[in-house]
């Protein structure tokens, strides 16, 4: 395949980062969706982060962050500019002072919550079994059986797209449901600093399992998917509303409600990313007419 311009200039590309050229996106999606990405990234510090987006911005293309794109929905003829992807790339995990560990952007909520577990520490546990990663979670507040990252999150460590960093206080981070501060000022999560409290480790391990026991008796895990397809309205739950709307697995071309848990979009083999759109759309707009009540993805449609 012809190098784009952009690819034929990447011997200038910030040492650091791993390039991959027209890398399919369904690849790094939960969906499994998603045409090629020109270029993508994987800087491998806060140091090959930075260069990569001040090259970016020098180069004036278009630079998207994805994490494990457990949120997210590719388009179908794939994007153009660069894909930075910081999964397994911005990672470790310390233990600070009195009950508080940092996180980064990187690591999986999954292994952060064992990480905490492991130190003793309770107040995680939620997060066992979310999808993504810490930086991800952070950005839209991720949250799960009565837990939310915003009640737990001290302080935020940012970079902005010309690579300068600085902290945030959990309170300039405005968390509310599935927000937070960054979604407007566009800056990328690089660490997070949770504070939790002494445990027992068992007691939290036991805890984790029961949740992760609930999640996988409930949830179709067994297919490709985003999480929950809609946001929680403010009156009711999404799931219900479909449910009661006999929309239980309902179909657009490849992509389905699930028929185990309704708030979930599938991909039940082949779907597109078109496919999931006009999914979700048809979906808001039949619970609209029998309910007037608007539901709004919280799946991140590029």
């Amino acid at each position: 395949m012809e190098r784009t311009p952009l690819q034929k200039i990447l011997l200038e590309f910030p040492i650091g980062c791993d390039i991959k050229y027209n890398e399919p996106l369904s690849k790094h999606t939960s969906f499994r969706i998603g045409g090629n990405a020109e270029i993508m990234a994987f800087p491998d510090s806060r140091e090959a982060l930075r260069n990569a987006l001040v090259w970016c911005a020098d180069q004036e293309c278009a630079c998207r962050i994805l994490g494990a794109g457990t949120n997210v929905l590719a388009p179908d003829a794939g994007v153009s500019g660069v894909t930075v992807c910081l999964k397994d790339a911005l990672d470790g995990m310390e233990v600070l002072e009195y009950g508080k560990i940092r996180i980064m952007s990187g690591v999986t909520m999954s292994r952060a919550a064992v990480f905490a577990a492991n130190h003793g520490l309770t107040g995680m546990e939620f997060a066992h079994g979310i999808p993504g990663t810490v930086g991800g979670g952070v950005y839209m507040n991720a949250g799960a059986y009565g837990g939310e990252i915003g009640g737990i999150c001290q302080s935020v460590e940012v970079m902005d797209r010309r690579g300068n960093i600085r902290e945030i206080s959990r309170e300039q981070m405005d968390f509310s449901y599935r927000h937070s501060a960054l979604e407007e000022s566009g800056d990328i999560v690089v660490s997070a600093v949770f504070s939790l409290e002494p445990g027992d480790p068992e007691a939290i391990r036991s805890r984790m399992k029961e949740l992760m026991g609930k999640r996988s008796n409930s949830q179709p895990l067994d297919l490709p998917s985003a999480g929950s397809a809609f946001k929680r309205p403010k009156t009711g739950y999404a799931s219900k509303l479909i449910d009661e709307a006999g929309l239980r697995g309902y179909q657009v071309g490849g992509a389905a409600v699930s028929v185990k848990h309704t708030g979930f979009a599938v991909n039940l083999g082949g779907a597109t990313a078109e496919d999931v759109k006009n999914l979700l759309s048809e979906v808001a707009r039949i619970v609209n007419e029998k309910t007037g009540i608007m539901l709004e993805p919280e799946i991140r449609i590029w």
